[in-house]
């Protein structure tokens, strides 16, 4: 049996993504910061269990709680302040990297023990497009046209750490994935993809062999050239 850790999993992605590995036979821990809020993830059938990525002692309680980990997901996100340029400070940004950069190291390093000792390590981190330059710079994306200075830098974070990750960490396969233009409550319910259409290179990242890629970038359309 799999065991599979995501973050962030009360709602959105990390809810999907928690139903759809349920139903891949995997075991679930649903990590989020209120399990007041895990009753959707609970009547899937996951294990919740409190899991602020912000505080250490929370991340450090919570893999202790774990009694094996083959599987990381770390999808937990903000979008930050909406705040234009003149307004926009270091500790705006500060806090978008906390949560979906900082805490992305903070949870991998906890859960590493356990990883390493899985006989199938698979790590998969949530990023976008809009923190890939390529997309950003193309007229044609929809990525072109978001000017959102915390959370886009923070995304492209995530690549760059999750590249790292995968050469840093060669047994395991560390993967980063853009979800797509995703109706959530980060943007409001306006992306144009369900959340099922949204999960799908999550899912396709996370259910990946042992002969699998690592260091990739991908949507649901597949790998994504650096």
């Amino acid at each position: 049996m799999t065991t599979t850790l995501i973050t962030g999993a009360n709602k959105g992605l990390g809810l999907e993504t928690t139903r759809r590995l349920i139903e891949a036979g995997h075991t679930v821990y649903a990590g989020m910061r209120d399990t007041g809020k895990g009753t959707d993830a609970a009547a899937l059938g996951a294990e919740v269990i409190q899991l602020d990525v912000t505080d250490q002692a929370s991340v450090d309680a919570a893999l202790a709680a774990l009694p094996a980990l083959d599987v990381l997901i770390n999808n937990a996100g903000i979008t930050g302040p909406n705040a234009g340029v003149d307004d926009f400070s270091a500790d705006d940004l500060a806090t978008v990297l906390d949560t979906n950069v900082y805490s992305i190291v903070r949870v991998t390093q906890a859960a590493l023990p356990l990883l390493k000792a899985s006989a199938d390590p698979v790590i998969v981190n949530v990023a976008s497009g809009l923190g890939f330059p390529r997309f950003v710079t193309d007229p044609a994306r929809i990525e072109s046209r978001v000017p959102l200075l915390g959370y886009t830098t923070s995304k492209a974070a995530v690549i760059m750490l999750s590249l790292q990750y995968s050469k840093l960490l060669p047994a395991m396969r560390v993967n980063t994935v853009d979800p797509g233009y995703t109706a959530t409550d980060l943007n409001g319910n306006n992306g144009h993809q369900t959340v099922t259409e949204g999960t799908d290179a999550v899912v396709a990242m996370a259910t990946i062999g042992t002969d699998g890629p690592t260091g990739t970038f991908s949507d649901r359309d597949g790998v994504i050239a650096y």
